[in-house]
């Protein structure tokens, strides 16, 4: 039965009793106070409330806000939890399913022993048993009696409790018998609730069966089935999903795979032709780099020769100029000494002849005298 408080909270919120002032509890939908069934759909506990199949009251927390958080969030249906409440509702039902085994077994007994005429012997057997648990009742009580007179308090207390284990068994028997004979009475009219496993009377009247059909019982179990079916449907679909995506990715992979491999031999193959290009560019530079050396060695070399050439030239030349310099230096000396011979020997020719006019001079001057 749900408590005062928990009709509450689900009315007004837990934090219906905070000031305004007063800070409100901050629970996530994982948190371990919250009911991981009411997330997933609905807590079995608020099905058979005040039936014979009451569950007992549930102690966490059953928030509609905190559910659509959890519906919201990205670990939705990742973390476990629909698994769970498949497992606990799968259990609830395997119950049901027994107690609907057992009805229909105590159905098909009790109409073999009305058949073959021997219902009256199990109810005679129990009340024999009855009678002779009756009478070692009646036998422990006048000993009790007979230890409460002489004092012996515990042990007339230990023999109560035995007496009081022997009235209960009396009263099971006593209650079998009478089980019995009313379903010997009935039991052509019973069936069993395919449901739910409530005895239903065949033929009865229809506000009956319809009470019964919107009961809490049937109307959980039913709402349980179907749950259980919708539950497996969905994990069987999110469970394909990865497997569809495993493969897709599968043969993504070995489409990318193959395309590496092929990008990889494309790759080796463009890799040995750049090197047989480079080679050949290496070889081709090479050979014009040698060339090129051999050109330029053959440019330095003829550079060196037309040096040497030139300067030999120059030497010749200077060498040449110099020799026609001194050549021209010694002609004009010659010149010069020539000259000054000519007039050296002009004057002595002026002189000679200066001389020779005077000693004719002298001589006519003689010759006159």
């Amino acid at each position: 039965m749900i408590s005062a408080a928990q009709l509450l909270d689900e009315l007004m919120g837990r934090d219906r009793n905070l000031a305004p002032d007063e800070k409100r509890s901050n629970v996530r939908w994982d948190h371990e106070s919250v009911c991981k069934y009411y997330l997933c759909g609905f807590c079995p506990a608020e099905l058979f409330t005040n039936t014979r199949s009451d569950l007992g009251p549930c102690e966490k927390i059953h928030d509609e806000n905190l559910r659509k958080q959890y519906e919201k969030s990205s670990r939705f249906m990742k973390v476990g939890y629909e698994r769970d409440f498949l497992r606990y509702l799968q259990s609830l039902l395997a119950e049901v399913e027994r107690r609907i085994r057992r009805g229909h077994a105590r159905l098909a007994l009790s109409q073999n022993q009305q058949s073959s005429g021997q219902a009256a012997g199990p109810t005679g057997k129990n009340e024999e048993k009855i009678q002779v648990l009756t009478d070692k009742i009646d036998v422990l009580l006048q000993q009790i009696e007979e230890l409460g007179s002489e004092g012996k308090v515990e042990e007339a207390q230990g023999m109560m409790k035995l007496v009081e284990q022997l009235k209960e068994e009396r009263e099971l028997l006593r209650s079998t018998t009478s089980t019995i004979e009313s379903f010997a009475a009935q039991e052509k009219q019973m069936e069993v609730c395919e449901v739910c496993g409530a005895f239903l009377i065949v033929g009865d009247a229809q506000s009956r069966v319809d009470d019964h059909l919107m009961g809490k019982q049937h109307m959980g179990y039913a709402k349980i089935k179907a749950t259980v079916e919708d539950l497996k449907e969905k994990l069987r679909k999110r469970t394909e999903e990865p497997e569809r995506d495993d493969r897709h990715s599968s043969r993504t992979s070995d489409r990318r795979c193959s395309r590496s491999r092929d990008h990889k031999r494309s790759r080796s193959r463009e890799r040995r032709r750049s090197r047989s290009r480079d080679r050949r560019r290496s070889r081709s530079h090479d050979r014009s780099e040698r060339k090129h050396r051999s050109r330029s060695r053959d440019r330095r070399r003829s550079k060196s020769r037309d040096r040497k050439s030139y300067k030999h030239r120059s030497k010749s030349r200077d060498r040449e100029q110099d020799r026609k310099s001194k050549e021209k230096e010694k002609r004009g000396s010659d010149d010069k000494k020539s000259s000054m011979k000519s007039s050296s020997r002009e004057k002595q020719s002026e002189d000679t002849n200066t001389d020779s006019k005077e000693n004719q001079t002298e001589d006519s001057h003689v010759k006159s005298l």
